[in-house]
């Protein structure tokens, strides 16, 4: 009985506590992390929603880099923070998607170490080319491959563009150089120099340098084609069948942040980004593990 008492103080405690931190939150400037460097699609979403999420919260919004091993160094720092709300995740499918099943050793746990708050949306990528390379479309970028083993390479600045590379790789039967970089900007800049063959870049990133003329984009990876850029063939027009894939974000905070918490963020970031609500994402972060685990397995990657 005594036992039992004990039980039931410290869960009452428990809860107080979290009433508590619930009511003053936030008490202290809110940090919202980006998985990848200054420049890239990850870093640029999280400064457009800062702004307002720092007028409806009424405290100061900061954006902090942290790239590193696909997004799981921002993963694991976010995951091993005070679950109070003020530390969140611009989460991405790197780190909660494909890192799982990329990496032998991830200290997190993509579904039961975060508090899903808000999904933010889906990013479009698209295969580009330095223009220098004889190569105006996919099946010539096959042809060429197959010609000349071994003389394409292709930049990768996250997980998407790791699996993206990997499965035409697998798919076409050709040989490239995987050159992998932390964020997009270095990476796009290495093929706009010509010292990298191509890359799967997000639109954001990449489509001011092919309006430019400094990249060539030959498709993009989605079944649909894009309404930024509707004369882009998909990939799987392009003949590579069943070709489909995009980049998700979303944001997170540490497990067990309180609910009241959650549901505050959710509802401020909802009216900024008008999206579906926590439960939603947490399914759809666990339906997308599954898929990712299928397309590292059907790409013949290894975990590293």
């Amino acid at each position: 009985m005594k036992k039992l008492c004990l039980i039931l103080v410290a869960a009452a405690a428990a809860l107080f506590s979290s009433a508590l931190l619930a009511d003053n939150y936030p008490s202290k400037p809110v940090t919202l992390v980006a998985v990848f460097g200054p420049g890239s699609a990850s870093d640029t979403i999280c400064r457009v929603i800062a702004q307002p999420l720092s007028v409806a919260l009424k405290e100061t919004v900061i954006v902090e880099n942290r790239p590193g091993a696909n997004g799981a160094l921002a993963a694991l720092y976010v995951a091993r923070s005070a679950p109070d709300g003020h530390t969140l995740l611009m989460a991405t499918n790197s780190p909660l998607s494909a890192v799982p099943f990329l990496m032998k050793n991830v200290s997190y746990d993509p579904v039961k170490d975060f508090a899903p708050v808000t999904r933010v949306g889906s990013f479009t990528l698209m295969l580009v080319v330095n223009p220098s390379l004889p190569i105006k479309t996919v099946k010539e970028l096959i042809e060429y491959g197959k010609a000349n083993p071994g003389k394409l390479s292709f930049a990768s600045a996250n997980t998407s563009g790791i699996v993206a590379g990997e499965t035409l790789m697998h798919w076409a039967e050709i040989d490239m150089l995987h050159v992998p970089y932390k964020s997009s900007p270095p990476a796009i800049q290495d093929v706009l120099a010509g010292r990298v063959s191509m890359m799967f870049t997000d639109l954001t990133t990449g489509l001011p340098h092919v309006r430019s003329g400094a990249l060539r984009a030959l498709a993009v990876t989605r079944l649909q084609r894009s309404p930024l850029f509707p004369e882009l063939p998909t990939l799987d027009e392009a003949g590579v069948s069943g070709f489909d894939m995009d980049s998700w974000a979303g944001i997170v905070a540490p497990a067990h942040t309180p609910p009241a918490i959650v549901t505050q963020l959710n509802r401020e970031l909802r009216k900024i980004i008008d999206d579906p609500d926590a439960k939603e994402f947490e399914d759809f972060v666990k339906v997308q593990l599954g898929k990712w685990s299928k397309m590292v397995k059907d790409a013949g990657i290894q975990p590293e």
